[in-house]
């Protein structure tokens, strides 16, 4: 019967990994609330519902403080307590950053960072009254590393990831968890979207998203701080990057990224 699930937010819950994340959740007992960009996000939820999950849907730009603001305020209009939030929606930028217009790279920060700190301070305040919660934030390996040619995008997932982990200490003893989840390059239209379709990173073989949202919706029940999104290729690699020189991880990873 409606009502009587425990609730999640998902942020980005149309699409890629942030739609899988939204399956996760409604597979294991949880109606789900999901905002998007487009319309889409009404046949996400159609899609949400045939897995015998109530779905409710939102539009919103999460660029700006009042799409976040809405879908927050949309979100607790349902009259039920958050017990999970997936702080998930973002976006990234290829191509050199002397070419790159400036006001997409803005536009970056402002949903990959401002938006998810803005998502975060309401999700947190409302658990912490609670007294319970669980709250996975998607960062990415490419807070692990330096991201030439992707040189926005990837400072704003090492923020996300430290951001994350330093949450996670501030609610140790609330009853609210923090998870981070750094995804490996996966199948989805995220390169596409970004404009590096067309790089050595965006040819190569990808992560399976249905496996990522499962690796990341398994830590976030479990409490873990945080978990690699992928194959063990993927998690070999954030090892190898904790001991690597950062001029050496940079030059390798602008051989991937640089376009062609």
């Amino acid at each position: 019967m409606t009502g009587n699930k425990p609730l999640a937010m998902i942020t980005g819950g149309s699409s890629g990994i942030g739609f899988e994340l939204a399956k996760q959740f409604a597979k294991n007992g949880f109606d789900v609330a999901i905002s998007g960009s487009s319309d889409k996000v009404n046949e996400a939820a159609d899609a949400l519902r045939s897995l015998d999950a109530e779905a409710y849907p939102f539009k919103a730009d999460a660029s700006t403080y009042d799409g976040v603001e809405r879908f927050w305020t949309f979100t607790q209009g349902l009259g039920r307590p958050l017990e999970a939030a997936a702080l998930n929606v973002g976006i990234g930028i290829g191509g050199a950053f002397v070419d790159n217009d400036l006001e997409d790279e803005l536009r970056l920060l402002a949903i990959n960072v401002t938006g998810t700190v803005h998502m975060a301070k309401r999700v947190v305040q409302h658990m912490v009254k609670n007294g319970r919660g669980r709250i996975l934030i998607t960062s990415s390996v490419s807070a692990t590393l330096p991201t030439p040619y992707e040189t926005v995008y990837g400072p704003s997932k090492a923020f996300g990831y430290m951001f994350a982990e330093s949450l996670r200490e501030e609610l140790r003893s609330t009853g609210v968890t923090v998870t981070a989840l750094l995804p490996g390059a996966t199948n989805s239209d995220f390169h596409a979207n970004a404009g590096m379709g067309g790089t050595k990173l965006g040819g190569q073989q990808k992560n399976d998203k249905t496996l990522v949202a499962k690796q990341g919706f398994e830590a976030l029940m479990n409490g873990i701080d945080h978990i690699v999104g992928g194959d063990q290729k993927t998690k070999r690699q954030v090892l190898e990057n904790r001991t690597t020189p950062e001029p050496v991880k940079a030059a390798r990873q602008a051989e991937l990224t640089q376009p062609q």
